[in-house]
C-alpha cells in the first residue's frame, strides 16, 4: 500500500489551531505547499475543520486539519469552538500559530492548558515574523514563521515530524497469529449497506496483513461459505467473520479450528480488547428506561437495514426484553457527558485514529460506564464469544 493509500486512521493527524486571523490557513497552505484552505482578512473565514490527508516531507503520510478560529463569537461561533475542541481528541501533534505582533492572548492560554491536560504534542508558531522589527529568544518548542514569505516553515516542518516520532512497537491486525503458508477464510457478506465495488477498510486492511506474513487470504461471501470450507482440501488456521453473520458462520466451522470476527481483531488492534469484553457482558443489567449510546466513527448514508441504527437495538432489545432508549452519534460526535447512559456500544473504529479511540474509551472509563463494540457484543449475544476470543488466553 503506497503511502498515497494509507487509511487516514494510521496517519498522523496535525492540527493547526489559534484565533481568528491568527494566520491559520495561510500557515496550513505554506506548510503544505498548497492551497488547502481559503484565505481572507475577515476575521472567521474557517467555519468547518478542513482535513486534508496527504504526505508531508520529511514525516510521511499526514491528516492536516485546519481548524475555526478558537475565538469565535455568537451562537455559530461556540458552535465552531466546541468543533475545535473535538478536533483535539484525535490529534497527534498540534500547531498554535500566534500572530506575533500581539503576543499570547487568553485563548491561546487556554489552549497550551488543554494541549498539556490532554498530553498532546505542541509546537507554537509564531506567525508574522517578517513584519516583527526583533524577535525574542524562542524555546524549544516554539518557532518565528512568515506565512507570507515562508520564513521558517522548513525548520516547523522537521519540529512536526520530530514530534510524530514514536516509539511504541507497531501492532499487527492479525499477522502475529498465523504463520506463513497458513490458509485464512475471511467471510464478507455482500449486503446492501456493502460499498459497491470495493470492501469495506477493515477487510482491506486485514487481508494486506495475511499477505504480508506470507499467508493465503480466502475471500467468500457467506452464502458459499460452507461449500468453499469442504472444497478447501487444507483445514485453514483461522476463519474471521463479518459480525452479522457470525451465528450462520459458526454453525458451519468446526469446533477445532479458531473463530474471530474483523471487529475483535480491531479491538485487539485498537488496544481495547480486554475493556469491550467486560463491556459485552454488562448487558445483562440493563433495566428498563435505561438509555444505550450506539456510536460510528464515520459517517454513511443509512440504508433500512443499517447496523447501528436498525439491526443492533432490534437484536439488543431481543436479547434483553427490556424497552430501552437508543441514543446514536457518529462521526466527530461524542458526548463528554455520558452520566445518562448505562451503556456504550461503538463500532470497531477502523476510521478514527488510536488517539481518538483511545480518548473516548478514557471518558468512559472515567465515568465508570461499561463501553464495548458491535462484533463483540454480536457474538456475546449469540452465545458465541467465548470461542471467539479463544486465541487470546490472557483473556
Amino acid at each position: 500500500m503506497g503511502l498515497n493509500k494509507t487509511p487516514s486512521a494510521n496517519r498522523v493527524h496535525i492540527g493547526f489551531f489559534g484565533k481568528r486571523n491568527s494566520g491559520k490557513s495561510s500557515m496550513v497552505n505554506a506548510v503544505t505547499g498548497q492551497d488547502l484552505a481559503v484565505v481572507s482578512d475577515v476575521k472567521g473565514t474557517t467555519t468547518d475543520p478542513v482535513y486534508k490527508a496527504m504526505e508531508l516531507l520529511p514525516l510521511g503520510p499526514v491528516v492536516i486539519i485546519d481548524t475555526p478560529g478558537i475565538d469565535d463569537e455568537g451562537a455559530l461561533g461556540e458552535l465552531r469552538v466546541k468543533k475545535s475542541r473535538q478536533i483535539l481528541n484525535k490529534t497527534d501533534v498540534a500547531v498554535l500559530v500566534i500572530d506575533s505582533r500581539y503576543g499570547k492572548a487568553r485563548e491561546d492560554e487556554e489552549l497550551i492548558a488543554l494541549f498539556e491536560k490532554k498530553r498532546i504534542n505542541y509546537i507554537i508558531a509564531w506567525n508574522k515574523a517578517d513584519l516583527l522589527e526583533r524577535h525574542w529568544p524562542a524555546a524549544g518548542n516554539e518557532i518565528f514563521v512568515s506565512a507570507n514569505t515562508g520564513q521558517g516553515i522548513d525548520e516547523l516542518k522537521e519540529k512536526i515530524a520530530a514530534m510524530a516520532v514514536t516509539e511504541e512497537p507497531k501492532r499487527q491486525i492479525v499477522g502475529d497469529l498465523i504463520s506463513p503458508s497458513d490458509f485464512v477464510v475471511l467471510v464478507t457478506p455482500i449486503d446492501k449497506a456493502a460499498p459497491k465495488g470495493r470492501l469495506i477498510l477493515p477487510q482491506q486492511q486485514t487481508i494486506r496483513d495475511i499477505l504480508d506474513t506470507g499467508a493465503t487470504a480466502i475471500i467468500v461471501k457467506d452464502s458459499e461459505y460452507r461449500e468453499t470450507l469442504e472444497k478447501l482440501g487444507k483445514k485453514p488456521s483461522l476463519v474471521i467473520t463479518d459480525s452479522q453473520v457470525f451465528d450462520k458462520v459458526s454453525a458451519d466451522t468446526p469446533e477445532e479450528i479458531f473463530l474471530t470476527s474483523f471487529s475483535i481483531l480491531f479491538a485487539r488492534y485498537k488496544g481495547n480488547l480486554e475493556n469491550t469484553v467486560k463491556g459485552a457482558r454488562a448487558l445483562d443489567k440493563l433495566q428498563d428506561g435505561d438509555s444505550v449510546l450506539i456510536s460510528e466513527g464515520c459517517t454513511h448514508h443509512r440504508q433500512c437495514e443499517d447496523i447501528g441504527t436498525v439491526k443492533l437495538p432490534r437484536w439488543i432489545k431481543d436479547y434483553t426484553k427490556k424497552q430501552l432508549d437508543f441514543r446514536f452519534t457518529s462521526g466527530t460526535e461524542f458526548p463528554e457527558d455520558l452520566s445518562e447512559y448505562k451503556l456504550i456500544v461503538h463500532c470497531g473504529g477502523c476510521m478514527l485514529n488510536e488517539r481518538e479511540m483511545k480518548y473516548r474509551l478514557k471518558c468512559a472509563e472515567d465515568q465508570n460506564l461499561p463501553i464495548t463494540n458491535y462484533g463483540i457484543l454480536i457474538a456475546y449475544m449469540k452465545g458465541i464469544l467465548e470461542r471467539s476470543i479463544a486465541m487470546f488466553p490472557d483473556l
